[in-house]
């Protein structure tokens, strides 16, 4: 039977599908949220902040503590005040808060006066400490980013739920958006803009409103940043970066060396690195053999700031150990710009002039507000001192008219009819307290009324001319300088100082010896081991088909039995003694199954060439330079013919003697030189040795090459002066 439904459940109500187009759900669903991310999140702003940092700062603002009489205040009653205007949740916003403290060194300039542990901007493991023990209030240079905010310089709106107004924009007095670096994440798009020093910064926005076409690399001469280290200066780079708003440059770490303890001390690192990262990739590279000399790495970072101590060996160079960290590690780092910020709410990828040019209009609108603000006041304020004068010629009847009046709500209105002036000026006359009715008060308030006029002149004068505004943001740009520049953190240096040395000069060189087995064994021994070495150790069965006398720096080439050539550097390769089995090939050089080496050479610039001889009587001769390639591959594939099976292969620098036999009856000795050299490496070669029916060309070998000897008079009786030719007789 089927089940009853359950009437206490609701009933299921199917849902209704729309179908709908693609576009139109990207455009309902997908284009506000983005939206609301690239406007209200992640990009930041004409005052050089995001959102969620200008209402942590409005929020420290509000709470009075910018003012110099309120001391620190826990950070976590911070956090939760700014939760009025920030709904996201008290991590992020702490978390805010702690990049824009004094503790963190993450600014240039920072905004807040920090007590406690806030972490550290380059170290990834130091923790900061949580918000009910830290306490902070307002660094003193945010009182250029809230200055005239009250005189309605920018924007106020609702905040989320309608209870409080916020800023949209801080009217900061310099250009912050250049002086405090900043990284957002939107959609579709980022933004990553690099810090300024703030006196190169105010130096270049007075050159700017001077001169619009003012160079502005005179003046700003590179970015700088909080953690100091080195800009590898090139000035193409920074050009394009300055004209662009794109591009990027290297930053790198700033150290010394203690010659007493052979210690190297690094004691700046670059604004992208932690000290963690850099002291792990030492580590690894260590332990991967691609550095050596380096002994011990720790991290010395203590009170007086940030310190990674390398020991390395006495014997060693400091110099070359971090030439080849700067180029294995982040102790040189790239930093990419790409300086997007919002104009009038639309994101804009914006070079340095540029960016100038939008804040010196933003600036210069929060000016006029903030002029248009004191003209209404002060004009408020003569018109009720004209009021103030109309009476003073008749003190007793406005005393008379208040006195005789019945009713106090009646008082305004019959001043207004008795000396014929406004509502706002009668309601100020009545409420001047019975002390000031004197004449010296009233003549004294009455006479402010020139000084008022000739200020609201000037008032409107400046505020009628750009250039007169122009002259105040100099001016207040100047103090700025003045009051809170720094000299820079971060030093210049041109990238030809900076030039890496080429990979060799971190290799150790030594002459050693290579033995290659026939099980595809290869031992690397250096000569100075190989002295006090006793007999080879070898698999059973096994036997040493080649020697080859080698440097530690040098590229060595392996042929197989599959005509491939694979390519390694010799310091790649362990080195081992005379009692191990070695390196097997196979697995070193990711060879297939059934695959051996059956000859080796050093690269040795790539001279000379490659002979190969067949078992169909042919041989070939290949220039060596064949096998040289641009890039660095490991494996090149049809390297010799695969026509007829390999009876040999040698090396030759230069043209010499080779001795070829044809099974056990005849044999000939043939200089290279009749081989005609042939440009593909996987040529079949010519004829050198006529072969008879069932018979086949069984051995080759350089004469006077790893032990193989032939006497003056055996060179003469095999030799042969042309090709091909049927050979002569073995003897015996």
């Amino acid at each position: 039977m089927p089940k009853q439904a359950n009437k206490n459940l609701p009933a299921v109500v199917e849902a209704e599908i729309i179908e709908q187009a693609i576009t139109d759900a990207l455009e309902i669903n997908f284009m506000p949220y983005a939206m609301s991310v690239i406007i209200s999140r992640a990009i930041p702003e004409m005052d050089g902040f995001k959102p969620a940092h200008r209402k942590l700062l409005y929020t420290m603002y509000k709470m009075g503590l910018l003012s110099g009489t309120r001391g620190r205040v826990k950070s976590a009653d911070i956090v939760g005040q700014t939760m009025r205007l920030n709904p996201h949740g008290d991590i992020p916003i702490y978390e805010t808060m702690v990049r824009l403290t004094r503790g963190n060194d993450a600014l240039l300039h920072p905004f807040v006066d920090s007590k406690g542990n806030f972490g550290k901007h380059n170290s990834r493991d130091m923790a900061y400490a949580a918000s009910r023990y830290t306490e902070a209030k307002l660094d003193e240079v945010c009182r250029e980013l809230f200055a005239d905010i009250d005189k309605n310089v920018v924007d106020m709106v609702d905040n989320y739920n309608a209870t409080m107004l916020e800023p949209t924009l801080l009217p900061t007095t310099f250009p912050n958006l250049l002086v405090t670096p900043n990284q957002g994440i939107a959609v579709s798009m980022a933004s990553t803009v690099a810090s300024f020093n703030l006196k190169e910064v105010c130096d270049t926005a007075i050159a700017f409103l001077k001169n619009p076409g003012h160079p502005i690399i005179k003046t700003l001469l590179a970015p700088d940043f909080s953690t100091g280290g080195e800009l590898v200066y090139n000035q193409a780079e920074m050009q394009n970066i300055y004209d662009t708003g794109r591009g990027s440059f290297k930053l790198r770490a700033r150290w010394r060396f203690d010659k007493k303890n052979s210690c190297v001390e690094i004691y700046e690192i670059p604004y992208t690195t932690t000290a963690e990262a850099v002291i792990d990739k030492i580590v690894a590279l260590v332990k991967a053999n691609k550095v050596r000399d380096i002994q011990d790495v720790r991290d010395e970072t203590d009170l007086h700031g940030l310190k990674i101590a390398i020991d390395i060996r006495k014997s060693a160079n400091p110099e070359q150990i971090m030439q080849r960290l700067f180029s294995l590690t982040t102790l040189q780092d790239s930093f990419n710009c790409n300086f997007n910020f919002l104009v009038n709410s639309r994101p804009r990828v914006m070079g340095i002039a540029e960016i100038l040019k939008e804040w010196t209009v933003f600036r210069t609108g929060c000016i006029k507000r903030g002029l248009a603000y004191d003209i209404e006041k002060k004009s408020e304020k003569l018109h009720l001192l004209e009021g103030l004068a109309k009476i003073l010629l008749d003190i007793d009847k406005a005393i008379k008219i208040i006195r005789q009046t019945e009713k106090e709500k009646d008082v305004v209105a019959n001043l207004m009819k008795g000396f014929g002036i406004t509502l706002p000026q009668a309601e100020f006359i009545a409420e001047i307290r019975l002390r000031h009715l004197n004449r010296e008060y009233l003549l004294g308030r009455v006479n402010e009324r020139e000084d008022l006029r000739k200020e609201i002149a000037d008032l409107k004068a400046t505020h009628a001319f750009d250039e007169k505004i122009h002259a105040l943001i100099i001016t207040q740009l100047k103090d700025i300088a003045k009051k809170y520049g720094k000299p820079r953190r971060t030093d210049i240096i041109r990238d030809a100082v900076t030039s890496t040395p080429a990979e060799e000069v971190f290799i150790d060189d030594y002459n050693l010896k290579l033995f290659l087995t026939g099980e595809n064994y290869l031992k690397k021994i250096s000569l100075v081991s190989l002295r006090s070495a006793g007999e080879h150790t070898l698999k059973d069965g096994d036997a040493i088909i080649q020697e080859l006398d080698a440097a530690n720096r040098e590229e060595i080439l392996f042929f197989s039995s599959q005509s491939n050539v694979y390519k390694m550097r010799l310091h790649e390769i362990p080195d081992c003694k005379a009692s191990s089995l070695g390196e097997y090939l196979t697995n070193l050089l990711g060879m297939d199954a059934g695959e051996r080496i059956v000859y080796m050479t050093a690269a040795n610039e790539y001279k000379g060439c490659m002979v190969f001889a067949f078992e169909n009587g042919k041989a070939a001769k290949v220039p060596f330079a064949a096998y040289a390639t641009k890039t660095n591959r490991k494996k090149l594939v049809n390297a010799y013919s695969d026509r007829s099976p390999l009876v040999g292969m040698c090396r030759l620098p230069e043209d010499a003697d080779l001795y070829l036999q044809r099974g056990k009856d005849k044999a000939m000795v043939l200089n290279s030189s009749l081989i005609p050299l042939n440009t593909s490496k996987s040529s079949g070669g010519v004829t050198v040795f006529t072969l008879r029916k069932n018979t086949a060309l069984t051995e080759m070998k350089p004469v006077g090459v790893n032990g193989f000897e032939l006497s003056a008079e055996d060179c003469g009786y095999y030799r042969a002066d042309k090709i091909p030719t049927a050979g002569h007789f073995l003897r015996k």
